[in-house]
């Protein structure tokens, strides 16, 4: 079975340029001299080394052929293609000669399949151009004879090294063919008007001969000078209108090549998709405008309203709504929450401190050291020593927050362990943004795709919806007491979302679809800003989220009524994911949650020093099918010990590390509280209770730390 992939990139190491690639449902190969786009068909039937030969020949063209066309009107373009083709696997061969041994397979395959169909061919009957085809192809495995007229020739076009060479040699070689094409069609016997049949040569002989009746002589001068016209309706002369002719063998080679791809008409073919740039200027709503919004919500909540009430026909006021309920849970959870990012903070310096230890070097400095002056008879080093520790790299964080309607049963316990993290930051001045996608907040109108602002409409490019919005809910750019009121902010927000309140969400910030993907093509432009933003080396994404989004759809050209439109096209598995930058391509998967795996493995392709971190809340009912994505020989057993101790850490997805955590293991009061007057055991397993759920969070916490230091 043939590795398309694998072979495209055999194509750009023989090209020596990242080239793009292409294999396509297509008739015969194509080089799109200006894109430095090759089309390659999808040779299924071919065997792999026959493929290794034909992409060997179609990289000749590519390299050595160029867009030159000037000389169609001199010569047909069959017989340069067979003058080219000779040119161009020479020049393979000499620069590449390990590509030799393909060549010669690949021809021995086809000549013992009879691939030019000689078994039932004179080969003596050929023209020239013909044999110097099979010549140059085959001509190890089968005999072919030539004049020394012809071998000429066959020297000229084996010693061709420009293309303009090979287009004189065509036509050198189209002019002999021309004359053996009339050669023979003055040796065609015709017939004899005295009875039986002679060669035209005898015939002109007795014509010259047979001057003694005027009937004779007319037919001869006929024939001779006969119009256009004439000659049509006349078969039996001699002053026929030339053949032109053809190199056979040369039309075999593309029909053949063709029947290697199969049936053309059963497939939708392969497109070849790419990753579009992002205006993410008007895609992110800046964090000082979202907590504008926020604080004129709750502000306007917190104000008594007058109204008027048409059941009791008189004016009301409306209490102010209380938001005493989450703001002093978020007191609460802010406060226990001490011990863990107290704990990550420790674990980060210790790891961070041990790196450097692991870099550090002794050097000399240079100043005589005194205490060491009476061993100069024996010891050399008289000199100080420094111990240096080289600086370590800059760290920076960027969160991406699920804002997705499926987050309403676990939104509270994931906004508790990004917080940890944020803390995390403040206390060891790590520079940080959080980011929530969703496609609810539309803050322009957008009413189509061609009409999107947000990114160039171009064909095979993927679409990123226009209501699609990243909140930039917190920056460690704002002081520590703005952060502080900001998460308190978004605190009652989510709490508005998960719980019974007072007060409504406000709009434009419910949860929404999942943008995710959306989201992982926008980190291409953020991970560059933040890193000049912050002046930081190294970078770690950290995706919160409860799942994956569907395959983005891509732009596509039709025609309705005669017109060219342009719109979305749903992608299939079987297409493919094209990266220009870095040469990569990525063939599309028929399971939905392998796409975001897919753009995570491009975007490390980009940015090779970025980590990828992924957290999941996964509620118990779903833990054990996300688990079964990433492991599909998942045993009981394993399941078990992994339920037992309610998390996983997946390496196998497209992220760095997947961490897999049960919602209720989140759920539990981390408070070790006990009753005035409890029994040992009552104390104890209040104990046990509150160091487990520490435990797991420290364990997950101690891993996270691992990855980011």
């Amino acid at each position: 079975m043939i590795n398309y992939e694998i072979k495209s990139h055999l194509a750009k190491l023989l090209a020596t340029e990242n080239m793009v690639v292409e294999n396509r449902n297509v008739d015969t190969a194509q080089f799109d001299v200006e894109k430095r786009i090759l089309t390659l068909p999808m040779w299924k039937r071919a065997s792999n080394v026959v493929y290794d030969m034909l992409v060997g020949h179609e990289v000749g063209h590519a390299l050595f052929t160029p867009n030159d066309w000037s000389w169609e009107d001199r010569v047909p373009k069959q017989f340069v293609n067979v003058v080219e083709d000779a040119r161009i696997e020479k020049l393979m061969k000499r620069r590449y000669p390990g590509l030799s041994k393909s060549f010669y397979k690949g021809y021995e395959e086809l000549s013992e399949n009879d691939f030019f169909a000689l078994k039932e061919a004179n080969i003596d009957d050929m023209n020239l151009a013909d044999r110097a085809n099979l010549y140059f192809k085959i001509g190890n495995f089968i005999d072919i004879p030539f004049t020394s007229k012809e071998k000429e020739i066959l020297t000229m076009m084996s010693e061709t090294e420009t293309f303009a060479d090979a287009v004189m040699v065509a036509e050198e070689l189209y002019k002999y063919c021309k004359g053996e094409n009339k050669e023979k069609i003055e040796n065609i016997s015709l017939p004899n008007p005295n009875g039986g049949t002679q060669s035209s040569e005898e015939d002109n002989e007795e014509s010259k001969e047979s001057v003694d009746t005027d009937e004779t002589s007319n037919s001869i001068e006929g024939s001779q000078s006969a119009g256009e016209g004439e000659r049509d309706n006349n078969p039996n002369t001699n002053d026929t209108v030339e053949e032109e002719p053809k190199v056979q063998t040369d039309s075999m080679f593309e029909e053949g090549t063709a029947e290697f791809n199969g049936n053309l008409e059963s497939g939708r073919g392969t497109n070849y998709l790419e990753i579009p740039k992002i205006d993410t200027d008007k895609v992110i709503i800046s964090n000082k405008r979202i907590h504008k919004e926020l604080e004129e919500y709750w502000t306007d909540c917190s104000t008594p309203k007058e109204y008027f009430c048409v059941y009791r026909k008189q004016n009301r006021v409306s209490p102010p709504k209380d938001f005493s309920g989450p703001d002093s849970e978020f007191a609460k959870f802010k406060k226990s929450s001490n011990k863990e990012v107290n704990y990550l903070v420790k674990e980060f310096e210790c790891k961070k401190s041990a790196d450097a230890y692991s870099r550090s070097f002794t050097s000399k400095t240079g100043t005589l050291d005194c205490t060491k002056l009476h061993t100069y008879k024996y010891n050399e080093d008289l000199f100080k020593k420094v111990n240096v520790i080289p600086n370590g790299k800059n760290h920076g964080l960027i969160f991406i927050l699920d804002w997705s309607g499926s987050m309403s049963t676990c939104l509270t316990e994931t906004i508790k362990q990004l917080y940890n993290l944020i803390w995390f930051c403040s206390k060891v001045n790590i520079p940080f943004d959080v980011y929530a996608f969703t496609n609810n907040y539309i803050h322009e109108l957008r009413e189509s795709y061609k009409e999107s602002t947000i990114q160039e409409v171009k064909e095979y490019d993927f679409i990123v919806q226009p209501d699609f919005n990243l909140l930039h809910f917190f920056s460690s750019d704002v002081s520590r007491r703005d952060l502080d009121r900001h998460m308190n902010s978004v605190w009652r927000l989510v709490a508005s979302l998960c719980t019974w309140v007072e007060y409504s969400t406000p709009n434009g910030y419910n949860l929404s679809g999942t943008p995710l993907n959306e989201t992982i093509i926008c980190l291409h432009d953020i991970i560059p800003q933040f890193k000049k933003k912050y002046a930081v080396q190294k970078v770690n994404v950290v995706i919160l989220t409860d799942g994956e989004s569907n395959a983005l759809p891509y732009y596509k050209h039709w025609d309705y009524n005669g017109k060219e439109n342009i719109g979305a096209n749903r992608t299939y598995s079987g297409d493919y994911v094209r990266n220009r930058k870095t040469g990569h391509t990525y063939k599309v998967d028929y399971e939905y949650y392998k796409f975001t795996e897919l753009l995570l493995k491009d975007l490390k392709q980009v940015h090779p020093d970025v980590n990828t971190i992924g957290i999941r809340i996964s509620a118990p009912g779903d833990f054990k099918s996300f688990i079964r994505k990433y492991d599909k020989n998942l045993t009981e057993e394993s399941y078990k010990k992994m339920r037992k101790e309610k998390s996983v850490a997946i390496k196998t997805s497209g992220y760095t590390s997947y961490f897999g955590i049960l919602s209720t293991a989140l759920d539990n009061q981390t408070d070790f509280d006990v009753e005035e007057g409890a029994s040992k055991s009552k104390i104890k397993a209040a104990f046990v209770k509150n160091l487990n759920s520490k435990s797991l969070n420290k364990k997950v916490l101690s891993q996270f730390v691992d990855i980011i230091s």
